[in-house]
């Protein structure tokens, strides 16, 4: 569960609490795409090759740790997996993940969005791969490419 977690918000820039309330039904592996929720908005992450296997790995591993579970999410902890109310896993198990390995998931996410705004000049680029705001992605851009950015080009 850890690597595919680290996967999501390593490569795909993907929050705690998209993750967390990621169901077994946003995932369709014969597509290679998965959904996420951010707030009201739905956001279709086009997966890569690793994401895909560790997310089939930990697929294999769930079901074989908890068969018999109905717990709508993706990912599941001992705790979660056989209430009745088929909550998500909490966000101290995820941050568990996290200090076992070192780097806060935020810094990753960061770092995600950085180096992809390091490769392109494009807002909608950032926008499309990661489903965030304008603004956000103006962010990131005026960062990776500080000098041409003299007047913000959504407010132009």
């Amino acid at each position: 569960m850890g690597k595919a977690i680290v996967v999501l918000v390593a490569i795909h820039a993907r929050g705690a609490t998209e993750i967390r309330h990621i169901l077994l039904s946003d995932l369709d592996r014969t597509r290679g795409r998965l959904v996420v929720r951010r707030g009201g908005r739905r956001h279709t992450i086009i997966l890569d090759e690793l994401t895909t296997v560790v997310l089939t790995d930990w697929l294999r591993e769930r079901w074989r740790r908890w068969p018999h579970s109905t717990n709508p999410h993706l990912f599941i902890t001992q705790m979660t997996a056989h209430d009745p109310s088929g909550p998500p896993m909490s966000q101290y198990a995820y941050q568990r993940i996290f200090r076992k390995i070192g780097p806060q998931p935020s810094k990753l996410r960061s770092d995600r969005f950085l180096d992809e705004a390091h490769e392109t000049e494009d807002p909608i680029h950032l926008m499309r791969v990661f489903g965030i705001s304008d603004a956000t992605a103006m962010k990131y851009l005026q960062a990776a490419h500080p000098h041409p950015f003299k007047q913000d080009p959504t407010q132009a």
